[in-house]
């Protein structure tokens, strides 16, 4: 990580990360570029529907392939790149045929390597295959969970999911959160884990670097208000007065409470529910 000289409050307690070390310093490619226009929490009739959100650097969007449908075609990366939208990096590769695309970078891969998605893929960094071919004791990233839907789980920095064990056409994975869920053998994931580890090290260090990112101000629901919070009144600094801690909309928040939906669809695939708290190892 690096740090700064202490010249004020906010620079004493900053963080960044090396940045000339970890990338290859290489321009975006153009042609694999769009604009997004920036929706700051609201939805369609302007109304706030996730808080905190607003302002920021404007970002464009980098085409980045989680579909991998270019099967038994070897690619080569040539840049690892930065990418607004993710805490991961990305790397651009170029596939046999001259086709370049963006992937997400897994750890340790640089620029030259090569890697395939191929059903009879040797187990290899950045190598993509069904998890019916991978393996108990695996890590892996860029998880499918519907056959062809591309990769959805084990996509932010640092992660990576488990293969544990293979059972009457599923296999058993451990994921980030500590759950053990069941997903299909023909389903796709690639081996290793999401490259830039160190992404959650990194402290901001002053109100205005999270403005940047586009993160607005948060209020605590005891300095509110009660019309606005359950936690708000008082006179002076109050206890909640609640047995649990709620959202302003009255939902369980924070401290390990249960908020899944008790009858998700999901629910049969769920081998063990994920540790919250003090258990989570």
């Amino acid at each position: 990580m690096k740090t700064y000289k202490p010249t004020t409050a906010s620079r004493r307690n900053m963080t960044t990360l090396p940045y000339r070390e970890l990338l290859s310093g290489d321009k975006p490619m153009k042609s694999l570029l769009s604009s997004k226009k920036r929706q700051a929490g609201r939805n369609n009739a302007g109304r706030i529907t996730t808080r905190h959100q607003g302002g920021g650097h404007k970002r464009r969007l980098r085409a980045v392939d989680f579909a991998y449908n270019k099967k038994g075609i070897p690619a080569r990366v040539e840049t690892i790149e930065y990418d607004p939208y993710r805490t991961g990096f990305i790397a651009r590769v170029v596939f046999a045929d001259g086709e370049r695309r963006y992937v997400l970078a897994p750890k340790d891969l640089k620029v030259g390597d090569t890697f395939v998605v191929a059903e009879d893929a040797p187990i290899k960094v950045g190598n993509r295959m069904p998890l019916g071919r991978i393996p108990s004791g695996t890590f892996i990233y860029n998880i499918e969970l519907k056959v062809g839907a591309g990769a959805r789980l084990a996509r932010s920095a640092g992660n990576y999911a488990e293969v544990v064990a293979h059972d009457a056409g599923y296999a058993q994975i451990k994921l980030p959160s500590t759950e053990i869920r069941k997903v299909s053998d023909l389903c796709w994931a690639s081996i290793g884990s999401v490259g830039n580890e160190n992404s959650r090290l990194v402290k901001y260090g002053k109100a205005g670097r999270s403005r940047w990112k586009g993160i607005r101000p948060t209020v605590r629901g005891t300095a509110m208000n009660p019309v606005d919070h359950p936690h708000g009144g008082g006179e002076g600094r109050q206890g909640r007065g609640l047995r649990r801690a709620k959202s302003m909309w009255g939902k369980p928040t924070g401290k390990g409470q249960k908020t899944r939906t008790p009858k998700k669809y999901s629910n049969v695939f769920i081998v063990s529910r994920r540790k919250v708290g003090k258990k989570r190892s």
